[in-house]
Parts: structure tokens; C-alpha cells; sequence
């Protein structure tokens, strides 16, 4: 993976992430700035720049680490490594504001980091951390290599479980780590045609069902998140395809195994604004008979679409997947 530029915390260098990332990218400009929260020739760009400002990666130091409760699939949330994403999907919840959470950060503080997670799953046996919920960590091991450290560690001196999230399939230096069981692995999965006008920049279905049958063979926990569920033209059709393909595709072991998750889209104003300036050809994903507000500037879709989408995605998953847990659908 490539970049223009770097934008960097100068104490980050003294972290030996940090002085390998330094080494990766020699061959591109390293700006310095005094905080990666805080970046102002990035702040004073226009929605249209969103895209190439993709093209920036930033390192530096997480300082704050704050545990959020959560009653899904874990108990915590906690942010890790990185946040942000290369890639561009044009619902991103991330994007609250697109000239601070659009681009890549890493944080090379890592080892402090799973420190904290560690003793805490100590003080509190059995509980579930999400560590996938501000990236996708199995890109950013691409460049970092931080699962590598993250899962054999765990698995050594870790209670409980983690688990994260992804929509790439480059999990194969994760297959030959010790595991112990205690990484629970989910893929993100959407009709193809969905990927392809939506999820700018990931992975394809296909390449999807292949990384998580291999995970799921490697002994991982796994289950997949449909998510989100966007209510588009001929929705019904497309997600009755996924379910197929799913069926079809996924191995024996995988299915019988899984567990599902499945979320709806939420939207807001801001992503509409952006959208509409950086992808002007892309789809508009605001529908005004579906959807109403959500707090201030966001949307969801109408209780009564709401009810109508979750009755047909249990019909449809039953009649194709059988009784495959279904965790929550949101």
C-alpha cells in the first residue's frame, strides 16, 4: 500500500512501530504536526478533496482509551491501533467529520495498549472486547502487522475473548497464529452489487466468503455481519441473492458454526453533503419516504420500514441459512 504523504506526531518515532513505519514509507514526504486530531491544512479542504485526502496517512500516539459498554456481540468497546479506513464507503459511520476521522491513523502506542486490555480481562474473566470498531484491522495489518503481535499475545495472557470486524480478505498471515480460541473473527458481507456502487475500495463478496471459510477452518470463531442493510432499489432481490451465495459458497464447517448480526443503515447529513461533492456519480443514499430523523442531522429508516426489512431478512435467513443464530438485528 502507498501513500503521498505522511503526517506524523514527532513522538511517535520513539516507538518502535513508529521507526518501522518510518522506514516503510522513506520515499514519501513525513510532515510533522503537533496532534493527529488536530490537522489544519487538512481541516481547510473541501468536501470534494475527500477522496485524495485518503491518500494521506497519519501516525501517532493514542492517548485517551476509553472503554465504551456494549451488550452485542462484546461487552467493551475499545479503541485500538487505528481508526479510519483507505477505503470509501459512503455510509461510513466513522465519517462524523470528514477532515478529521476520513483518513488512516495509526497508533504506534500498541503494546501499552493491549497492556491495559489484558489486565483488564484479568480483573474481569470472560468478557468480550471489541478492538475492530474504529478500523478494519485486518488492512491495517497489511501495513502494521499489529495482529500479528495482537492475537498470539492475547492468546498467551489474555482472558476472555476479542474480536473485530472486516470487509477485506487478507487474513492469511493470521491463519498459522495460536489463537486459542479467544479471537472471535467477523466478516462484513453485502450483495456484490452493493460492494461494488457503495463499499468504494474493499474487498468483493467472493473474496469475503473465501477469507472467512479460511479463518473458520484455522479454528477462529467466526460469524458474519450483514451490514449494513441498505434499503435500495430492489433491496429484497439482492439480499434473497447474498443469502443464496451464502449458502452456496460458504464451507460446511462455516455454516454450521456461524452466528449472525445485522444492521441497518444509519445515514446523515453529513455523508450526504460529502458524498454529493467527492462522488458526484455515486448513488444518493438518502430516501425521504423511507427515513427520519435520528438525533441531530442523522437519519435511520421509519419504524414501520424498519419492521418490514427485519421480518423478510428472518424469513429469507431461515428459509435458505436454516436456524443459524441471528445475535440482534439493529
Amino acid at each position: 500500500m502507498s501513500f503521498d504523504a505522511v503526517y506524523y506526531e514527532p513522538e511517535s518515532l520513539n516507538y518502535e512501530l513508529g521507526r518501522q513505519l518510518e522506514e516503510k514509507f522513506a520515499g514519501v514526504p513525513w510532515i510533522p504536526i503537533e496532534s493527529h486530531n488536530s490537522i489544519k491544512e487538512m481541516q481547510e479542504k473541501p468536501n470534494s478533496e475527500f477522496g485524495r485526502m485518503k491518500r494521506n496517512l497519519i501516525v501517532g500516539i493514542r492517548k485517551t482509551h476509553k472503554y465504551t459498554e456494549n451488550h452485542k456481540v462484546s461487552d467493551y468497546l475499545v479503541p485500538y491501533t487505528s481508526s479510519g479506513c483507505t477505503a470509501m464507503c459512503l455510509y461510513c459511520y466513522l465519517v462524523c467529520n470528514y477532515n478529521k476521522c476520513a483518513y488512516l491513523r495509526l497508533f504506534v502506542n500498541r503494546e501499552s495498549m493491549l497492556d491495559r486490555i489484558i489486565r483488564r480481562s484479568a480483573k474481569e474473566p470472560g468478557r468480550t472486547y471489541e478492538i475492530g470498531s474504529n478500523s478494519d484491522l485486518v488492512l491495517e495489518n497489511t501495513i502494521t502487522g499489529n495482529l500479528l503481535y495482537t492475537i498470539p499475545r492475547f492468546a498467551r495472557e489474555g482472558e476472555g475473548f476479542l474480536t473485530f470486524p472486516s470487509k477485506f480478505h487478507m487474513v492469511d498471515p493470521l491463519l498459522v497464529l495460536e489463537h486459542r480460541g479467544k479471537i472471535i473473527f467477523r466478516m462484513s458481507v453485502n450483495p456484490q452489487d452493493i460492494i461494488s456502487r457503495i463499499e468504494l475500495g474493499t474487498s468483493s463478496l467472493k473474496e469475503r466468503i473465501g477469507a472467512v471459510n479460511r479463518m473458520c477452518e484455522a479454528g477462529y470463531p467466526c460469524g458474519l455481519l450483514i451490514a449494513p442493510v441498505i434499503l435500495v432499489e430492489g433491496w429484497k432481490g439482492l439480499y434473497t441473492g447474498l443469502l443464496e451465495e451464502l449458502a452456496q459458497s460458504l464451507s460446511p464447517k462455516m455454516k454450521k458454526e456461524m452466528f449472525l448480526e445485522i444492521i441497518l443503515m444509519t445515514y446523515s447529513y453529513v455523508h450526504r453533503a460529502i458524498n454529493g461533492d467527492a462522488f458526484p456519480k455515486a448513488p444518493d443514499l438518502y430516501q425521504q419516504e423511507l427515513m427520519t430523523g435520528r438525533g441531530r442531522g442523522r437519519y435511520c429508516y421509519r419504524p414501520e420500514t424498519r419492521a418490514e426489512a427485519e421480518e423478510f431478512l428472518r424469513r429469507e435467513i431461515r428459509r435458505v441459512l436454516g436456524d443459524t443464530p441471528i445475535l440482534y438485528i439493529s
